[in-house]
């Protein structure tokens, strides 16, 4: 097939190494912490150039005409977008558009993902089991006899911006100061949310239907964080602490679980998949609560998927944990979506016709 690999380059001029913390501008340092290094592009173009035929597209304004005038078979979408609270739902909106087959999830099911709001609304009208929050854009609108600790966090934001090590709050002083911080710098509302204090958890799935697999379950592993850390998967634990030269022990996959719990949260997390209409594939957070019962966090429709193990990504640690390579993970994307739009069925035609 002739597959368009359609991505966004995070510029290598791009500072990362500290949180954020003034108002958001074209300099703001994690404004390009969701796109993808050119490692990344050049490894899942590696990927999939070992079966398929590959253009690479950088999703900028001239990615319309340029899938127009392609017109590939099917586009691997790894496209996040930059502005605006529907920015990872843009390219797909424009493939569905041109009538372009793509992997992974539609506009819709991406725009909702990315709204923690809209997200917890119906994983709770589906009765999966998240913890309670809170939509807030000033301290006024902070509900009264508020149980601490919890997690404050921006309520359109991936890749963990605005999820500091302060997101963890601790009294009404606290709670106010992240809100206020997380207003000025992300121009958008906050979403406060119960902290569940046990163990947490990144189940990364494929597939459709009947048919979705459940990979190794991966823990994530707080006690290997700098001491006097909070007990979060924050920004500084994911781009600042955990680095290639000196990776963070972060990761246990397969998680150590008895056999009904790991059941349990299997279950809970194709629960959420199909609540949410993702395809292809995905990454769900998942954190127990005091009882030791699984509550989903938020979903991630277009996970990370870093190529070398140094760089702790989830999606490609659970991805060989299950005996897949990173082509394999790649390539087994390609074949799911191909099988959803029945590609594989219309190039057996084609090749008959040519016989």
């Amino acid at each position: 097939m002739n597959v368009a690999l359609v991505f966004n380059l995070r510029e290598e001029s791009v500072n990362d190494d500290e949180p954020p913390s003034q108002p958001p501008s074209e300099n703001t340092d994690d404004i390009y912490a969701e796109w993808d290094d050119i490692n990344t592009i050049a490894a899942v173009e590696a990927a999939l150039s070992t079966r398929h035929q590959v253009t690479l597209i950088n999703a900028d304004l001239d990615a319309f005409n340029k899938l127009r005038e392609l017109k590939p078979d099917l586009v691997f979408n790894i496209a996040e977008g930059l502005h605006g609270a529907s920015r990872e739902a843009q390219i797909p909106a424009l493939l569905e558009m041109l009538q372009i087959p793509y992997t992974g999830s539609d506009p819709i099911t991406l725009g909702l993902c990315l709204d923690k709001q809209r997200t917890k609304e119906i994983l709770k009208q589906h009765r999966v089991p998240s913890p309670r929050f809170w939509i807030v854009a000033n301290p006024l609108e902070i509900p009264r006899n508020l149980r601490y600790p919890l997690m404050v966090k921006p309520c359109l934001e991936g890749s963990s911006k605005g999820v500091t090590n302060n997101a963890l709050v601790y009294n009404r002083k606290e709670l106010v100061h992240q809100l206020e911080w997380i207003t000025a710098t992300y121009a958008q509302k906050a979403i406060i949310e119960e902290f569940l204090p046990g163990r947490e958890f990144t189940v990364a799935l494929l597939g459709n239907g009947a048919d979705i697999e459940v990979l190794p379950i991966v823990e994530i592993n707080f006690s290997s964080l700098p001491a006097g850390c909070n007990p979060i998967y924050s920004y500084e634990a994911k781009w600042v602490w955990d680095t290639e030269a000196s990776p963070l022990q972060i990761f246990n996959c397969p998680a150590k679980l008895d056999p009904f719990l790991q059941q349990q949260i299997e279950q809970l997390c194709r629960k959420a998949f199909r609540a949410l209409a993702c395809r292809d594939w995905c990454r769900v957070d998942l954190r127990l609560d005091v009882l030791g019962r699984p509550q989903v966090i938020e979903l991630n429709p277009l996970p990370g998927i870093l190529p070398r193990p140094e760089q702790n990504s989830c999606f490609p640690k659970a991805a060989r944990a299950a005996g897949l390579s990173y082509t394999e993970m790649i390539l087994q994307v390609v074949d799911i979506a191909s099988q959803r739009y029945n590609l594989v069925q219309e190039f057996r035609d084609e090749s008959r016709n040519l016989l």
